[in-house]
């Protein structure tokens, strides 16, 4: 495998394993590991925290276009370990921008242009040397249209909810299956409607389903696609 630095950007549905992999190849490569979903998180926690949205979803968008210069989103990556931190304005939010609240009301603040524009931005900034693995909805399509290699991550839909479901009750949260498969479908859609940067697989990604398929099965066939891209 050539030493050619790559920049990899991986696509899909909500709860797919994007960062887990994401993380995992970027361990192996030595390179950088972006959370794009975990900034879109770090923006809504700040909304909630400043009663910038609404229980049923709606946003002050007034009000939010005039602070967000303000929301400061950095992380602290641990190359060692794959574990990624995510502050907001300097505090450790990892934690609670996984928690279900937050996701229930992601999809109503990254739809937004101007939330978008700056967090591409700051996204194309951090990858713009390479050896940079960057997951999200619009990062083959939108922030790195011309990255090296564009990997498009899908399972179904109860197969995602099932993981999120294991994943939240496992940190001591009281959620139900049916309430994660209904976060999920609603994210779906969401995401695949939005006007601005829907989710959609770019024309050169390489799909990858992984229904059926192990932690380890999956890694190594995204790592065979690494391999191929490097030697190209």
């Amino acid at each position: 495998m050539s030493d050619k630095k790559l920049t990899i950007a991986i696509d899909g549905f909500s709860s797919c394993g994007k960062s887990t992999v994401a993380k995992e190849l970027a361990k192996k490569l030595g390179y950088i590991y972006v959370d794009t979903g975990a900034m879109y998180r770090a923006v809504t926690l700040y909304c909630m925290r400043n009663s910038l949205i609404s229980d049923d979803g709606t946003v002050n968008e007034t009000e939010l276009k005039k602070v967000i210069g303000n929301v400061g989103i950095s992380f602290i990556y641990d190359q060692q370990t794959s574990k990624n931190t995510t502050l907001l304005n300097g505090e450790v939010v990892e934690d609670e921008i996984r928690r279900i609240e937050v996701s229930n009301k992601v999809s109503y603040v990254s739809r937004i242009d101007f939330v978008r524009a700056q967090m591409v931005k700051l996204q194309q900034d951090m990858g713009r040397q390479g050896g940079i693995v960057m997951d999200g909805r619009d990062i083959g399509t939108v922030v790195f249209p011309n990255a090296d290699l564009k990997i498009f991550m899908t399972a179904s839909p109860e197969v995602r909810a099932q993981r999120r479901f294991d994943e939240l009750t496992a940190k001591g949260e009281k959620v139900t299956f049916d309430e994660i498969l209904e976060n999920v479908n609603q994210r779906d859609y969401l995401d695949q409607h939005r006007e601005v940067s829907p989710l959609r697989q770019a024309d050169d990604a390489h799909v990858v389903d992984n229904s059926n398929m192990t932690r380890e099965e999956q890694f190594d066939v995204i790592l065979q696609l690494v391999v191929n891209a490097k030697n190209n």
